[in-house]
């Protein structure tokens, strides 16, 4: 593994579930410990580009290299947390056993946990908080405790890069306060961080960077560079009604 190459470094990438391109000559690169916010109107793709990262999105266009290779070779170490749960939180597993089934893919087929996936799995637990939920059924949980849970489930992996699809959806206060804490924690350690959001106020407050798309790239760089109102006005195409745009910067002047 070369700890100097870029986590990611995308050029002229397109990706494609099918014959038209969802997302198309995307170049940028990522540096290790960087945050980076997607930001873009639904449809935009946000969630195909994090796809494409995980090697589960065709590549029909460019390069796309991850951790220094490609996205299939560093997917044991990519933690991802998708916007659909693939949990059924009807089913009687509790909190502990949902985050053990982030160890299920080193351990294969024929190993039962040791010591050491316990291990991680209980310092997970610890780091999004909810070490006294830990024996709970995950059905019985909060939707924000349950998604809590599930970024515990990704962190199992020891992931060097942490991937984020619209984390934030349908938290109340607390449990928003507590991701962020967890995310903000993440980034002091250096994990890489890219997530998609609409919520701006997240992106300056967890993100060093922002990536605006529109089935393009319309603008990437420092948040303070790239959230100006010009330039989010184009991503959303003038329609600014599910952003928050308290958290843009117009033209030549900043506010907090």
């Amino acid at each position: 593994m070369n700890q100097q190459s870029p986590a990611i470094d995308l050029r002229h990438a397109s990706f494609s579930y099918g014959a038209a391109p969802q997302l198309s000559d995307v170049t940028a690169t990522v540096e290790r410990g960087d945050a980076v916010a997607l930001v873009g109107p639904n449809g935009s793709g946000k969630s195909t580009l994090l796809k494409g990262i995980l090697g589960l999105v065709d590549v029909v266009g460019g390069e796309v290299h991850v951790l220094g290779g490609s996205p299939r070779w560093a997917l044991p170490r990519v933690g991802y947390l998708s916007q659909l749960s693939d949990v059924d939180r009807e089913f009687p597993v509790s909190l502990r056993q949902v985050v053990m089934m982030g160890r299920y893919r080193s351990l294969g087929l024929m190993r039962w946990p040791g010591k050491r996936d316990k291990q991680l799995v209980d310092d997970a637990i610890e780091r999004v908080g909810l070490t006294d939920q830990a024996g709970r059924m995950f059905g019985e949980l909060s939707g924000g405790q349950q998604q809590r849970g599930l970024l515990a489930r990704a962190l199992t992996v020891e992931p060097e890069l942490l991937l984020l699809d619209e984390p934030f959806n349908g938290l109340d206060q607390h449990n928003r306060s507590a991701l962020l804490a967890t995310l903000n924690s993440l980034r002091d350690d250096g994990v890489t961080i890219v997530t998609s959001t609409h919520d701006l106020q997240l992106a300056r407050v967890v993100c060093t960077k922002v990536m605006l798309l529109n089935k393009k790239l319309i603008a990437y760089g420092p948040v303070e560079e790239t959230l100006k109102l010009p330039l989010v006005e184009q991503t959303f195409e003038g329609s600014l009604a599910h952003v928050d745009d308290h958290s843009v910067v117009p033209t030549g002047h900043e506010h907090d």
